[in-house]
């Protein structure tokens, strides 16, 4: 069985204030949930496979090292809800061992949730799909037809990482309150590690992260109706060690004014868009989070370099 649900879909007008209000501030910025329209989503897989870029292959090492304890220590007959779920391939792998009641994808990116999503049922008939257009990042509000027992929600990829600590416990509280007495939640957190492995996975060789953070100029352009010349920026990604986090920004090879419909500004040479950052954890750090949020009964799973951080923690 598989449906298809979009919530909370905030409307065009809603958009072009949120982005205009961002690019007119004194510092310019945008939500990293921009970056992932449809090509956006297909440059972060490519970038998932790139020798730079540790996460995914790191947390996938954990899953394949330690699956049978996560596996053990979760239980079978879940309701997975897989935030940001993307392609859904890292969900769809841990379904033999938990074998879950229930799978609910939440995404974004809904054109390309839909198509993951019915490729994903022809693979597993027997499990009960509900895939969700959202944006998870404020409110998660979820829909009657997820069920309310034994929820897990799966949040992969050190996607945590994308909010401020204050913002990451909120939406920890928010994960908390969704649970009934017997969920949970299961994360991949990134942990601080040398500069210049951080700084290579967010800059890398071949320019794949560069063309995904480019590509949300273009986003841009169709959401908002500015005239953004790509060819006019450049990526820049790097970790600044005292806020403990990876920041990512566009910044202007030369001056030149952006304009949309009733508006327009000047960027100088050198100024710069921000569009992300990605925290970096200690575990004892992370601990503190999560015990903030409500969670209790939390076991860790870390690959042999103490890169990264499988967590998953019990709402009892």
């Amino acid at each position: 069985m598989l449906q298809f649900i979009q919530c909370n879909e905030q409307n065009d007008q809603s958009v072009r204030d949120e982005l205009l209000a961002g690019l007119s501030a004194a510092q310019a910025f945008t939500s990293p949930k921009y970056l992932y329209d449809a090509l956006g989503s297909k440059l972060f897989e490519a970038i998932c496979e790139l020798p730079e870029y540790y996460p995914t292959r790191t947390e996938a090492l954990i899953f394949k090292t330690h699956g049978r304890a996560i596996a053990q220590a979760i239980g079978s007959g879940s309701t997975l809800i897989d935030l940001g779920a993307g392609n859904c391939a890292k969900a769809a792998r841990l379904f033999p061992g938990l074998q879950p009641v229930q799978y609910v994808p939440v995404d974004i990116s809904v054109s390309f949730l839909r198509e993951s999503l019915q490729r994903l049922q022809q693979q597993f008939p027997s499990i009960v799909m509900t895939g969700i257009g959202m944006d998870f990042s404020s409110e998660l509000l979820l829909p009657d037809s997820v069920r309310d027992k034994k929820r897990l929600f799966f949040y992969p990829g050190s996607s945590i990482g994308n909010f401020t600590p204050e913002e990451s416990l909120a939406f920890l509280q928010r994960i908390r309150a969704a649970c009934d007495e017997d969920g949970g939640l299961l994360i991949g957190v990134d942990l601080v590690k040398d500069k210049a492995i951080l700084d290579a996975a967010y800059d890398d060789a071949l320019g794949v992260t560069a063309a995904f953070n480019l590509n949300l100029l273009r986003h841009l352009n169709h959401l908002v109706g500015t005239d953004f010349d790509v060819q006019g920026w450049r990526h820049r990604g790097f970790f600044n060690d005292k806020a403990s986090r990876i920041e990512m920004h566009l910044e202007a090879a030369s001056g030149q004014i952006v304009r949309w419909p009733q508006g327009e500004r000047r960027f100088e040479r050198g100024e710069r868009i921000h569009t992300e950052n990605s925290y970096k954890y200690t575990q004892r750090s992370f601990t503190d989070l999560l015990e903030q949020a409500g969670f209790r009964k939390l076991s860790f799973w870390t690959d042999p370099q103490q890169w990264f951080m499988v967590c998953h923690a019990h709402v009892n």
